[in-house]
């Protein structure tokens, strides 16, 4: 393979002649070969944003001159357009802070901003990765930044889903208003509800986590870009920080404000910590709701078997004809793993010295992921389990009639102590409660049955 030598501060490496990253790069390569994961392409998109509203604004303040300015802007347009991405080859467990990520975008756009140029990959006496892509920029602005960019994306996604989920949910409820059930509680008998009131609980709890998930975008849009390396922006002209987060808006199309203390922007990472909770909290729900789902559709003939799932693959190697629960079995284990990466970021969050958090690849790398399997699986779930989902009336309404928590409409009448002595003898008779109560005379049958009617013990108050 043909190479190009390129040299740093500690010496000299190959770097293969067709590469547009360069020797810090090949480092960095060598040094983590850990995963073989690569960066999200969300942060690789943002950190190209980054770098075009930074040469945008070093070119209008005059540090950059308008040829070099412009070759890199084409640049990292062209990255930002999904172009380029094979060669950010860096695995996500790298160097602190990413500062080997933000190198591999420096050469990347330095090399390819050499080639717009008509000049040899590598030439950075012409277009330098520091001095030229990198300036008035540091790190430890640069990926803090392209991270809430890259989480501001991915969450839009995210919130579409949960919009899907909640809007079938409530379709549901309407569709089932009629359907009267039992209740239960401790798993055990409790008085009847209907089902499509269930179902409203469902998409209540959905909505409130949109509405949290949605909130915590105001504190991503709050950037610290211009801080340079520790937060005083060193380095940088005095009208910097002003532009530069200016241009990133219209860039990205994000309200971004530049954070009102820039040293907190670069030291805290509890945006992150905040939405990776947002996160974890949905899932909780989320997972509540799917082994709701499978209770209810538990049989068909040995379970509750009060509503159907929809049949999307056969459920077994051995056994024919069953079919299982597989869509809310795949959005649990999503949950899990969400729930998984937000102790991750919880881990990093707190293991931040003083300037600086150097877990930041870590961070950026697990929230990204949760907020791309969350959204899918939401996605997935809505349309191909929770749209399609049907209920049983007929069966709903046996259990309804025949929960022993009916005698709890009788307890105003006939009081707690009689109305506990019937229930006991409804169980071990294993006899109607109607059957019960008529034999002993307790109640005019006009009255029993305007007491225990169903869809009326259903209504509120």
């Amino acid at each position: 393979m043909a190479t190009r030598t390129e040299r740093d501060s500690l010496g000299e490496r190959a770097v293969p002649a067709e590469a547009y990253y360069g020797i810090q790069t090949v480092r960095a390569v060598e040094n983590f070969p850990i995963s073989g994961l690569r960066a999200h392409p969300a942060l690789i998109v943002a950190t190209a944003q980054v770098k075009l509203a930074a040469a945008q604004t070093n070119a209008a303040l005059g540090r950059l001159s308008p040829t070099i300015g412009n070759a890199i802007m084409t640049a990292a347009r062209e990255v930002a357009d999904g172009r380029w991405h094979d060669q950010f080859v860096v695995d996500v467990y790298q160097a602190g802070a990413g500062t080997s990520h933000n190198m591999n975008a420096n050469e990347v756009l330095a090399n390819r901003a050499l080639e717009l140029l008509g000049e040899a990959r590598g030439r950075y006496t012409v277009v330098h990765p520091n001095d030229h892509v990198n300036m008035a920029q540091s790190t430890n602005d640069v990926f803090p930044t392209a991270m809430r960019l890259a989480a501001l994306a991915r969450l839009h996604s995210l919130l579409q889903a949960l919009d899907g989920l909640d809007s079938a949910l409530r379709d549901r409820a309407r569709l089932f208003d009629g359907v009267v059930k039992a209740g239960r509680t401790h798993l055990q008998d409790a008085t009847p509800l209907r089902l499509g009131q269930e179902f409203g609980g469902y998409a209540t709890a959905i909505a409130a986590h949109q509405a949290a998930i949605a909130e915590t975008r105001h504190a991503l849009r709050s950037i610290g870009l211009g801080g340079t390396a520790v937060g005083t922006g060193m380095n940088s002209h005095p009208d910097y920080r002003r532009l530069v987060t200016a241009r990133l808006s219209d860039v990205t199309g994000e309200p971004l404000v530049a954070a009102p203390d820039p040293f907190d922007a670069m030291q805290s990472m509890r945006p992150f910590a905040t939405v990776s909770g947002a996160l974890r909290t949905l899932c909780l729900d989320l997972v509540r709701i799917c082994n709701d789902l499978r209770l209810l559709a538990s049989g068909p003939r040995t379970g509750l078997a009060e509503i159907s799932l929809p049949a999307v693959q056969p459920g077994s190697s051995i056994m024919p004809g069953k079919v299982n629960p597989v869509m809310a079995e795949m959005l649990t284990m999503v949950c899990f793993q969400a729930i998984g990466h937000d102790a991750t970021i919880a881990m990093a969050a707190q293991a931040g010295q003083l300037e600086l958090n150097v877990m930041m690849p870590v961070i950026a790398h697990t929230l990204l992921q949760s907020l791309d399997i969350l959204a899918r699986g939401v996605a997935a779930f809505t349309s191909r389990c929770v749209s399609g989902i049907q209920a049983d009336a007929e069966r709903c309404r046996w259990y309804a009639e025949e929960t022993v928590a009916l005698v709890t409409a009788l307890s105003p009448r006939i009081g707690y102590e009689r109305a506990a002595a019937l229930a006991g003898e409804v169980w071990r008779s294993g006899r109607p409660l109607r059957e019960v109560v008529a034999a002993q005379g307790l109640l005019t049958p006009a009255e029993l049955g305007d007491l225990l009617d169903p869809r009326r013990l259903t209504e509120p108050g």
